[in-house]
C-alpha cells in the first residue's frame, strides 16, 4: 500500500524588530497630507484588525530605531518616504535570502531522522520580491545540499501559495517514494507599505507583516515519532467575482496590494460550494458537510487569517466554534498576515497544541488573488505508521 506523505519538522521565524499596532496606526494617521476621512479609515482599519503587533526587517520603523541613513522613514519628521520598487528589492535579496537559508536549516536540524543529503526537491515561495539565483539556489549552496537536488520556485501567486506548494511536495512524494521534499516560504510584505488615502491600500497596509516557515514532505517510513500532518487531499476552487477585489501588481514604488473591503462577503458567498469537493471522497465527512456540521467531524481548522473579518465569515459559514479559530487568531493577533507563510504558522500552532490527538483531522484553507481558495485536509500523525 502507498503511504501518504506527511509534513514534519515545520519551523518558523519572524524578524527581530516588532511593531506595536498602535504606534504604526498613529505612524500612518499622522502623515502630512493625509485627509481626515483617510485619517479615520486608518484609525478603524487598525483598530479592528485583530493584530496587537507584527514584526518586519525593515529596523528603521521601530521607534527605537538609530538608523540615520533611512530609506522607508525619516527619523525626525516621521514621515515616510517613497523608496522606488529597486531599493525595495534590493533589500529583500538580502534579507529574504537570509531567511530562506535559516528556515530551510532549522526544519533540517531539527528532523532526527533526516539530513541534507536526504533532501531531493526544494520548493520555495515568495511573491513580496525577486532574484536570480534566487532562495531555492541560495538553499542548496548554504546547506551543502547536492547541486542535483530538483529546484523550483512559487512567485507572485500571494496568500495562499504555500498551499500549492504542499500539493506539489505531495505530488513529488507519490511519483518518488523516496522523495525528500524541503519547502520553503518567506514573505517581507512590510517592505511595500505606503502612505495612501486609498481604502484598499490602508486596508492592507493595517494588516501585512514578515515572516518565514518551512517543512519537510516525505512518504519514507522513518524511525522516529515525531508530529506532522499528513497530506490527504487538496482542492483548488475560484470565485471569478473577486477578481478585481484581491491583486498584486509592480509599480514604480513597490508592489501595489489590492484587499477590498468585499473579499470577506464573496469569501461568505462562495465558501461552502467551494469546499464542498474537498469532503466528498470520505461519505461520513461529505454527509456531515451537507448538514452543515463538519466541524463536529473535523476538529482542527488552519484557516489563513487574511484579516479578522475574513476570519468571522469563515466562522459564521462553516459553523465553527471559538476554539477551532483560536489558532488562526492568535497567528493573526501575534504576527499579522504573513501573505504565504501564515497557513504554516497556523499548522504549525495547531500540532503543538496540547489538545491535539493521532489521528485527528485537520482543513487548511488559504485565499489569494483571483479570488482563489486553496483547501487541504489532513491527519495529525505523532507515530510512525506501521
Amino acid at each position: 500500500m502507498t503511504r501518504k506523505p506527511v509534513l514534519r519538522s515545520l519551523q518558523t521565524i519572524v524578524p527581530d524588530t516588532v511593531l506595536l499596532q498602535e504606534q504604526v496606526r498613529d505612524l500612518f494617521a499622522q502623515q502630512p497630507g493625509l485627509g481626515r476621512l483617510a485619517q479615520r479609515i486608518v484609525t478603524t482599519s487598525f483598530n479592528v484588525s485583530g493584530i496587537d503587533r507584527r514584526h518586519t526587517v525593515i529596523d528603521e520603523l521601530s521607534p527605537e530605531s538609530d538608523v540615520t541613513d533611512s530609506i522607508f522613514l525619516d527619523a525626525h519628521s516621521r514621515k515616510l518616504h517613497e523608496p522606488g520598487t529597486q531599493a525595495r528589492n534590493d533589500i529583500y535579496a538580502r534579507e529574504a535570502g537570509r531567511l530562506f537559508v535559516e528556515a530551510a536549516r532549522r526544519a533540517i536540524d531539527v528532523d532526527p531522522d533526516l539530513q541534507p543529503a536526504d533532501v531531493t526537491h526544494i520548493i520555495t515561495v515568495s511573491c513580496t520580491g525577486f532574484h536570480a539565483p534566487g532562495p531555492d539556489y541560495e538553499i542548496v549552496r548554504a546547506l551543502g545540499l547536492s547541486p542535483a537536488v530538483q529546484r523550483y520556485h512559487l512567485g507572485f501567486m500571494g496568500c495562499y501559495a504555500s498551499m500549492p506548494a504542499l500539493r506539489a511536495a505531495s505530488q513529488f512524494c507519490a511519483a518518488d517514494e523516496d522523495a525528500v521534499v524541503l519547502v520553503v516560504s518567506v514573505e517581507l510584505c512590510t517592505l511595500h507599505l505606503r502612505s495612501s488615502e486609498d481604502p484598499d491600500t490602508i486596508v492592507a497596509t493595517s494588516l501585512f507583516a514578515d515572516g518565514a516557515a518551512a517543512g519537510i514532505v516525505t512518504a519514507r517510513e522513518l524511525p522516529s515519532a515525531v508530529a506532522g500532518l499528513q497530506l490527504d487531499r487538496f482542492h483548488t476552487a475560484i470565485a471569478p467575482e473577486g477578481e478585481k477585489d484581491m491583486a498584486w501588481t509592480i509599480g514604480d514604488t513597490g508592489f501595489e496590494m489590492v484587499l477590498s473591503t468585499a473579499v470577506p462577503q464573496i469569501i461568505g458567498k462562495t465558501i461552502i460550494e467551494a469546499l464542498r469537493p474537498l469532503y466528498a471522497h470520505e461519505s461520513e465527512l461529505a454527509e456531515a458537510y451537507e448538514a452543515g456540521q463538519v466541524g463536529e467531524k473535523v476538529k482542527h481548522w488552519a484557516i489563513h487569517p487574511g484579516g479578522r473579518s475574513i476570519l468571522d465569515r469563515v466562522q459564521e459559514r462553516m459553523n465553527l466554534s471559538d476554539a477551532q479559530l483560536h489558532p488562526a487568531r492568535e497567528v493573526l493577533r501575534e504576527n499579522g498576515n504573513m501573505s504565504s507563510a501564515t497557513v504554516l504558522f497556523v499548522l504549525k500552532r495547531i500540532l503543538e497544541d496540547q489538545a491535539s490527538r493521532d489521528g485527528d483531522r485537520v482543513s487548511a484553507m488559504a485565499f489569494g488573488p483571483g479570488l482563489t481558495a486553496e483547501s487541504a485536509l489532513l491527519t495529525i500523525i505523532f507515530q510512525p505508521e506501521s
